[in-house]
This record gives structure tokens, sequence and C-alpha cells, in this order.
């Protein structure tokens, strides 16, 4: 974006939700000159002020300001995505050992109920403490973030261990931006991000429910 005569580089945040009522909507869009922890504190409480309540649980990847900003504002469970956690997992893997490792991790997440899930974490990751203790200890670390999804209905679990459903927004938004390269201001990349998400909006309304009725009510 083009400020004050140079070209400076800006986040833009998407906040999506499921409603209570089991329908995908987008609740919030935030520009900013970074991801730092005031920037997300302020754009979650935007959110809260025009009256977003009752938030059970908040998926995202480990940013620490995000994460902060989430504990701070919503009090809300916090999932760490499981895609991005895995990632950072292989990182200290060989990867020849890639696929017998990742194989090993995904036990946890077959399990049926939170309690298995918790048991076969720390079985697998005491396994593999001997050839990779560092892995083993982001294991030690992050279980009750990476399994927090567990302890919700077994019917919405795949669609809250992870930020893909946004992920595949943020590719549309990125894919649209890339044409425009540098913005001249802050207003116009609202305007051409905001047609992108009221776009995406529409279209979800016309889906049927993201998430089952009945499981929603369990949560409420």
């Amino acid at each position: 974006m083009r400020d004050g005569g140079r070209i400076v580089s800006v986040a833009a945040i998407i906040a999506m939700a499921v409603t209570t009522d089991g329908r995908r909507e987008i609740v919030g869009l935030g520009i900013g000159p970074s991801e730092a922890e005031p920037f997300w504190s302020a754009f979650f409480k935007g959110l809260v002020k025009r009256g977003l309540r009752g938030v059970k649980l908040v998926i995202s990847d480990a940013h620490d300001g995000l994460r902060l900003a989430i504990t701070r504002m919503l009090r809300a469970t916090w999932q760490r995505c499981r895609v991005h956690w895995m990632r950072n997992a292989l990182a200290h893997v060989p990867k020849g050992q890639h696929t017998m490792v990742a194989a090993a991790i995904r036990q946890a997440f077959l399990q049926t109920g939170a309690e298995a899930a918790h048991q076969t974490w720390r079985h697998v990751a005491d396994q593999l403490r001997p050839r990779w203790p560092k892995l083993a200890t982001l294991m030690d670390d992050s279980e009750h973030d990476v399994l927090a999804y567990m302890t919700f209905p077994a019917q919405h679990r795949t669609k809250l261990h992870s930020t893909n459903p946004l992920e595949r927004l943020n590719k549309e938004v990125k894919r649209r931006a890339d044409v425009v390269g540098i913005f001249p201001n802050e207003a116009s990349i609202t305007r051409l991000i905001g047609a992108v998400l009221l776009e995406q909006n529409a279209e979800w309304l016309l889906q049927h429910r993201y998430m089952q009725i009945e499981g929603m009510a369990e949560l409420s």
C-alpha cells in the first residue's frame, strides 16, 4: 500500500465464524501495519463491541500475538491448527521419516474420545523421544492445544481441527489482491477484500448448513 509517498506492507486479517444455527459467516476484516498483539486485540475488541458473544473455540495458527489476544479478549478455548502444527513437528525429523512419523502422530487423531486421544498422544511422544527429543518436547508442550477440538461433538471435529476452511478463502483474497499489486490507500484494500468477503458470505447463505444444528445445540 502507498502511505505518505512510501510503499509499505500491511496485513489483512479475516475472522470466520459458525453461528448457532450451524451456518458459516464472515464476522470481521481488519487492516493494519503488522500482526502484533495490539493489532489482534483491537480487532477482537471491535468484534465484541459489535456483539460477538458466546465464543466456544477459536482455531488459528500459533502466532504469539494472536493467541494472547484470544485469551485476553475472547476467553475461549484455543485450538492450534493441526495442519500448521504438523508442519512444525516434521521440521524436527529427516525428510525420509516424515511419512512414518506423521502416521504415528495421527493415531491420536483417530481416537473416538478425548481421553483416548491424550493417552495415545503421550504414548507416541514417548516412542519418538529417544530418536527425536525436540519433537517429543514439542508434543509435550502442545498436547492440549492440538487436541482441544476432541472435547467437542464428534460430528463437528473434522471442521474444528484446522484453519483449512479459512485458508481457501485467504487464497482467493490473495489472488484478487495480487492483480492490483500496490493499493493506493487502506480504503481501496477494504473495498476489494470486502467485495470478495461479501461474495463468499452470499454463497454460504445458499449452501446447506456447515454444521449439523443438533450438534450446535449440544454446545449451547
